[in-house]
């Protein structure tokens, strides 16, 4: 089994973005405790970061056929892109959202979700364990 980890936005700033929000811990340490979890169970997982839309989709795209889940952080682009959500919608492949923080407990606009749409499962404000827990969702769907 494999499956494609994908952060949008400033998720590569993991540690100094607004660490009382998102913590102290760097994008790195998140890639490293994915990793951690999919050796124990035994599934493979490919990481992708990307600040720019189109690349989000294109890297969506090249899933299909090859790629059993989607684990996807939009960031910002959860709140404004119908790019993404016809992305996870035309390759058909199993995918959870997830934040690190509660977007309902933040600003208004941030209650929105675009992609949950087409997610089958959406899980927020759990930290990084929200992450390990979409991949146990995935590899028991």
């Amino acid at each position: 089994m494999k499956y494609l980890v994908i952060n949008g936005p400033n998720l590569n700033m993991l540690g100094i973005r607004e660490p009382e929000i998102y913590g102290k811990a760097t994008y790195s340490d998140l890639c490293k405790m994915i990793s951690s979890k999919a050796d124990e169970l035994g599934v493979e997982v490919e990481f992708y970061q990307s600040n720019h839309e189109g690349d989000l989709v294109d890297k969506i795209q090249s899933a299909y056929g090859n790629t059993h889940g989607i684990i996807i952080n939009p960031g910002a682009y959860t709140h404004t892109s119908v790019a993404l959500l016809d992305a996870v919608k035309t390759v058909g492949i199993p995918t959870v959202e997830v934040h690190i923080s509660d977007p309902d407990t933040r600003e208004d606009f941030r209650k929105v979700s675009y992609i949950r749409l087409a997610c089958v499962k959406t899980i927020k404000g759990k930290g990084f364990a929200g992450y390990l827990e979409a991949l146990e969702v995935l590899t028991n769907e």
